[in-house]
């Protein structure tokens, strides 16, 4: 790492990506720049934090909410995702980095499932970081899921019930689309808005959060330094007395 590297490296930094809009209608452009610009921030933001040594870095690309946007800028953002996944490969194989995509994704159409696919599949032996990216997900609709499964599992054992009874975070976890995968330490979101927006609900109970003005589509890697020094200087406690 460099000089100006922060001190404390976060395991896991998220980030809700906001902003895109109105990062072109500031400039008289259609909402679509906005998108395509904010793909050169996804970039940096991961370049920079495989060079900082971040573990995992998970991006709020498109929540269960933003289904009901216009046909038109939805489809866009669809295949705006098809191309970019595909393009990266190139990104995430030469820097070792494993791409997960999680969320509902029965809901994304199968040209993009194939293409997720194929890239989880291509990167699954890298080590030096994981990319996750949130798409077709929220918060409330995780935690459903995962109740569902649990009371499916239970339902088809009986003799688990007491199991059931005496449930614990760490097993109730284990039914989140993010098992596997350490809360993160730090929640980023771009853009002014100072709201979770139904993200990581559960995961983020005790994440450090980390709010900015700059737009999405302006957040590069100086931005990214700015937050992860800020996150250096926090004091963590979890609810306990140090």
């Amino acid at each position: 790492m460099t000089m100006e590297s922060p001190v404390r490296i976060p395991r896991h930094v998220s980030i809700i990506m906001d902003g895109n809009g109105r990062w072109a209608q500031e400039r008289g452009k259609e909402r679509y720049f906005g998108h395509v610009e904010g793909v050169e921030s996804v970039r940096a933001c991961t370049i920079a934090a495989a060079e900082y040594g971040v573990r995992y870095l998970s991006l709020f690309a498109f929540s269960e909410e933003n289904w009901g946007r216009p046909d038109k800028e939805v489809g866009f953002l669809m295949g705006l995702m098809v191309e970019c996944i595909r393009k990266e490969l190139h990104l995430f194989l030469d820097n070792d980095i494993r791409l997960l995509v999680l969320g509902n994704r029965e809901r994304l159409d199968s040209e993009l499932n194939k293409a997720i696919d194929d890239c989880v599949a291509r990167t699954s032996h890298n080590k030096r970081m994981t990319l996750i990216v949130f798409l077709s997900y929220s918060g409330k609709w995780d935690i459903m899921q995962a109740a569902s499964r649990i009371a499916a599992d239970y339902a088809s054992c009986p003799e688990r019930r007491a199991e059931l009874e005496n449930l614990t975070p760490e097993l109730f976890s284990r039914y989140l689309v993010t098992d596997g995968i350490p809360d993160p330490d730090l929640i980023i979101r771009t853009s002014g808005e100072q709201r979770l927006s139904n993200y990581l609900l559960w995961q983020g109970a005790y994440s450090e959060l980390y709010f900015t003005d700059v737009l999405w589509p302006d957040f590069r890697k100086d931005s990214f330094l700015s937050a992860m020094k800020e996150y250096s200087q926090r004091d963590r406690r979890y609810g306990k007395v140090k």
